[in-house]
């Protein structure tokens, strides 16, 4: 079950579209759904999780929990709203394809895609924008 908390003042616009999407991707790469939450928080929210678990005082757009076993993919997914909006207008694109590839960067992760090598990095964008081609506009 792919469920969508928010502790930020944002909310998709379509889950239904956001659940199917993320299904298909999980199918596309040999994966089964199980117990995925997505909670779209501040960077507020956000630093004090990466303080406290990962020991990193910095601020990021999104902190991962794997719970995967095996082929089921599980596990909490906290994304800064903030985060997103910055970055997407640093990068000069839409907020929206910038929260989907933040979506789909967490569940690539949890289907063992990598970034911290320069090959990771280039492997994890493509799969990045190939998933986000596939979401309707």
């Amino acid at each position: 079950m792919i469920d969508f908390t928010y502790e930020a003042d944002f909310e998709l616009v379509n889950t239904k579209q956001h659940v199917e999407w993320i299904q298909n991707a999980l199918l596309e790469e040999g994966f089964e759904e199980g117990d995925i939450n997505y909670i779209f928080c501040d960077d507020e929210y956000l630093h004090k999780l990466n303080v406290e678990f990962l020991k990193h005082d910095t601020l990021t757009d999104i902190i991962s929990f794997d719970y995967t076993m095996g082929k089921l993919i599980s596990g909490d997914i906290f994304i800064s709203v903030e985060r997103v909006f910055d970055n997407a207008k640093d990068l000069g694109i839409e907020f929206s394809e910038e929260i989907n590839r933040v979506m789909i960067h967490g569940i690539l992760h949890y289907c063992g895609y990598k970034d911290k090598q320069e090959d990771d990095v280039k492997l994890m964008r493509s799969k990045e924008e190939y998933y986000i081609s596939k979401i309707a506009k």
